[in-house]
């Protein structure tokens, strides 16, 4: 009878003949790390190092701890033996939110973006006290500095915590494709670097073994702070017709993350809750559907969807606009934005009861 491999002897028969692979054309790529978990005792760390994968093995007790090994020399990494904590989808009486969104491994423009902000120093350090954080979901594909952006996220996560902050990470289309395989717009680096080198599936780089699998997957889709609900792609009225609070919706949406890319495909409560309807995916607050299966909301959609969730204003990513801007009378706010043409991202800024745009230049722009 045979035997199903698991992901991880996986990884570490790849690293076996990994040396062996053929030299490749075209780029020399690195990226990394990649931490995966063997038990409670043990872990592995790989980079693809100048296009070679190069690993190395620790005993670990309560953390794992490291300093960088390809480049990277000056970035120390520290992560729990422990999984992380699911954080809470609702919080209250927060002094200051700064907010991004759809960063899609553009690196640059999110450190930029958060030094000019505050909300972090030179070093790339937490600078903002007490403050939240909120990465509205896309921090995967298109872009070359993934690994970077993700790494950069985690650290700043315990030091917010630290310092009586916190950052939330919400889960994207993007990140929920990652996770079930979707490849479409995975950068060339990354399928035709570290994945092809180490001989892995892309999504095995971020499954359940991996330290930034684990991570990923306790991650909410949307948070309430203050009465803002923050959120990937949008609350369509089939979504709130629901009627479940944030933290029921959040627990369903990890549920459906932890199944395979065929059970999430055909099962229909987890293909509606990722489908367009859902907050990952649903572009309505700005457009129709292509395929007309929804229209454009109206103001009174709008209203009603926002009471749905206890929420004064929505802000959302995922339907790219020129500008971080309000809509539907300051109910709604908008982060995605062209970085190519901006020349990096914008921010919004909620402060003493008032929105700002943050702009490339650091500027503060109020909205309504």
């Amino acid at each position: 009878m045979s035997h199903r491999q698991s992901p991880l002897a996986s990884i570490v028969a790849a690293f076996a003949v990994a040396s062996f692979a053929h030299a490749q054309d075209g780029p020399v790529y690195s990226d990394g790390p990649h931490v995966f978990w063997h038990d409670s005792t043990r872990a592995t760390v790989f980079y693809l190092c100048e296009g070679e994968i190069t690993k190395r093995a620790f005993e670990v007790s309560d953390s794992l701890r490291f300093a960088g090994f390809c480049g990277d020399s000056e970035t120390d990494y520290a992560m729990a033996v422990s999984p992380p904590m699911v954080e809470p989808g609702t919080f209250e009486s927060v002094s200051r939110i700064f907010a991004v969104s759809d960063i899609h491994g553009e690196f640059e423009a999110l450190r930029t973006a958060l030094i000019r902000a505050g909300v972090v120093d030179s070093s790339l350090r937490w600078s903002w006290g007490d403050g939240h954080l909120v990465i509205c979901g896309d921090v995967f594909d298109r872009g070359d500095r993934v690994t970077e952006a993700l790494w950069l996220i985690h650290r700043l996560e315990a030091e917010a915590k630290r310092a009586g902050g916190r950052v939330h990470y919400l889960i994207g289309n993007h990140e929920e494709m990652v996770l079930h395989g979707d490849n479409r717009y995975v950068n060339e680096k990354y399928l035709d670097g570290v994945a092809l080198k180490s001989r892995l599936p892309h999504q095995e780089l971020f499954g359940p073994e991996s330290e930034l699998g684990r991570w990923l997957r306790t991650k909410n889709a949307m948070v309430r702070i203050n009465g803002i609900l923050y959120v990937h792609g949008g609350i369509s009225p089939e979504f709130c017709a629901l009627g479940l609070p944030v933290d029921s919706l959040n627990a369903r949406m990890r549920r459906y993350l932890e199944y395979s890319a065929v059970r999430a495909k055909f099962d229909s409560a987890a293909s509606f809750f990722m489908g367009i309807y859902g907050p990952l995916w649903h572009r309505g607050f700005f457009e129709a559907d292509s395929r007309d299966r929804y229209q454009r909301m109206t103001q009174a959609e709008v209203e009603s969807v926002a009471a749905c969730f206890d929420a004064r204003v929505i802000v959302v990513g995922h339907t790219e606009q020129p500008h971080v801007a309000a809509h539907y009378e300051g109910r709604v706010y908008s982060l995605d934005v062209p970085i190519e043409d901006l020349g990096g991202t914008e921010g919004l800024l909620w402060q003493d009861d008032g929105f700002w745009r943050v702009t490339v230049a650091g500027d503060k722009v109020p909205l309504p």
